[in-house]
């Protein structure tokens, strides 16, 4: 999927639940610095919020992938299982961090 349809399935979430702002993941390494990765999650949250025009914040999703495996192999996932639900239950946890720093 190129980034035009990428940004056009973003634009079809965003019109049918109408979020007042977007949480991007923030790749960093464990001693805090920057990870590669972090600079374009740092573009993507600037895109959204230029293109859609909602606020978007950025959060620290280190070790989100690590503990999302652990409780996926907690939960008995295995295999196709077990790699189908990195990414959802990882970005459970960066939504989880999110809404724990929010007074």
């Amino acid at each position: 999927m190129d980034n035009r349809s990428r940004f056009a399935a973003i634009e079809q979430l965003i019109m049918e639940w109408r979020p007042v702002l977007l949480v991007v993941g923030f790749p960093a390494h464990a001693d805090g610095t920057v990870h590669p990765v972090g600079r374009l999650a740092r573009r993507f949250a600037q895109r959204l919020t230029g293109r859609f025009g909602l606020l978007t914040e950025l959060v620290d999703e280190r070790l989100t992938s690590h503990d999302a495996e652990r409780a996926l192999r907690a939960a008995g996932a295995r295999g196709a299982r077990l790699r189908a639900g990195l990414d959802p239950v990882a970005a459970q946890r960066i939504l989880e961090a999110f809404f724990a720093e929010k007074p």
